[in-house]
């Protein structure tokens, strides 16, 4: 009997899950003396309004709670105004690929020279009196292209050099390494040992180089920020805390490049 009850009985409505309301994406808006694009994000878990200047990509960002009107956004904007003028008056110039520039490689500053019978693949040279050049042959118009583009693939080639070398150091396997021009992460380790990495590094110092590869490489063995990472990262290179400070710091600078 209490088989057939529980056949016969009606089957319960299916309970319908909560679906948050979609957020809207990020947008731009103009802000009364504020020189730079205003770019706002809309954040479920934003308690407050926060704003931070994007040297990278030279712009305001406010994050802001939902349904805060534009009225107040403006006003929020207004408060910190003298903040807001210190911080942007602090981010360096944008420096463009053009002769006579000079832009760092691993560290070391090199004057981009136009050579138009040289080489069209840059060539990086010493010169007597220990000043360092990159001399880039054919026509002047594309200059610009032929330096960034070697410079991706000096990132690349030097990234993945320094990599298996430190892989090979803890026994691990990288199953391919990719570079980008990242803007939140200068490296990352998937969990299958993919490792990608910001090109701008090759513009840092060596040792900071150095340091982010260690970092990505210590990641195929932890996964993690445990103090065994860290002593792990340690091993695979000197002064960690130094470099990863030089990037807190400096590395907005790297991404000035190539305007």
């Amino acid at each position: 009997m209490n088989f057939l009850r529980k056949i016969l009985a009606p089957k319960a409505a299916p309970v319908k899950k909560r679906v948050p309301p979609a957020l809207p994406p990020p947008r731009l808006m103009a802000v009364e003396g504020v020189p730079v694009p205003v770019e706002v994000r809309v954040s479920a878990r934003a308690r407050r309004l926060s704003m931070r200047v994007d040297a990278a990509r030279n712009i305001v960002r406010i994050s802001t709670p939902p349904r805060v009107p534009d009225k107040d956004l403006h006003l929020f904007v207004g408060r910190h105004r003298d903040w807001l003028e210190q911080r942007l008056s602090a981010v360096p110039d944008k420096v463009a690929f053009v002769p006579g520039a000079i832009v760092p490689i691993l560290g070391i500053d090199h004057v981009i020279r136009h050579a138009p019978t040289g080489r069209r693949t840059p060539q990086p040279a010493t010169l007597p009196d220990g000043t360092h050049e990159l001399r880039v042959g054919g026509e002047l118009e594309f200059v610009p292209r032929r330096v960034a583009d070697f410079l991706k693939a000096e990132a690349h080639r030097l990234l993945a050099a320094r990599s298996q070398e430190k892989a090979a150091r803890l026994g691990a396997r990288i199953t391919g390494i990719t570079v980008r021009d990242t803007r939140s992460r200068w490296g990352s380790c998937s969990p299958d040992g993919r490792l990608s990495y910001c090109w701008r590094l090759v513009m840092a110092p060596d040792p900071v180089f150095d340091y982010v590869v260690a970092h990505e490489v210590a990641h195929l063995r932890e996964m993690n920020h445990s103090a065994r990472f860290w002593a792990l990262c340690a091993s695979l290179t000197d002064g960690v805390t130094e470099h990863r400070d030089w990037l807190r710091a400096n590395g907005a600078r790297l991404h000035r490049y190539g305007a």
